[in-house]
């Protein structure tokens, strides 16, 4: 099983810290495969701009920098997504990319229109 981890919203070490904690628990998951990072929130996703933060995040002291890195090291957006009833095609754009990469769980950090696109999904 495969996990992809976002980022959206303002640029603060806690959604870092946030990020590095649901990678170090995923890291001790042997159910876990890869954990994939998505390049500016929900629209990596959308544009299958992923990374392997396996690649990116190689030891304990990357972790503890990245804690306390103030920012959003993938990236960041302010996209809304549409009304699925709307406009359907982003969410198969979406589907297309967790299917893509074996994608079963998806991690959206970030704040209140960040949860308005993971109750959306």
């Amino acid at each position: 099983m495969n996990i992809a981890i976002a980022q959206s919203g303002g640029p603060t070490c806690a959604i870092n810290a946030s990020l590095v904690g649901a990678f170090a628990e995923a890291l001790k998951t042997p159910e876990i495969d890869a954990v994939f990072g998505s390049i500016n929130g929900i629209e990596g996703i959308i544009k299958n701009n992923l990374i392997d933060l396996k690649n990116f995040i190689r030891s304990n002291d990357d972790m503890e920098l990245l804690k306390q890195t103030p920012s959003t090291v993938l990236g960041s957006c302010r996209y809304k997504l549409p009304e699925a009833d709307t406009d359907s095609t982003v969410y198969e754009q979406i589907m297309n990319c967790f299917r893509k990469h074996d994608i079963k769980a998806f991690f959206y950090i970030g704040g209140n229109d960040s949860m308005d696109t993971v109750m959306k999904l």
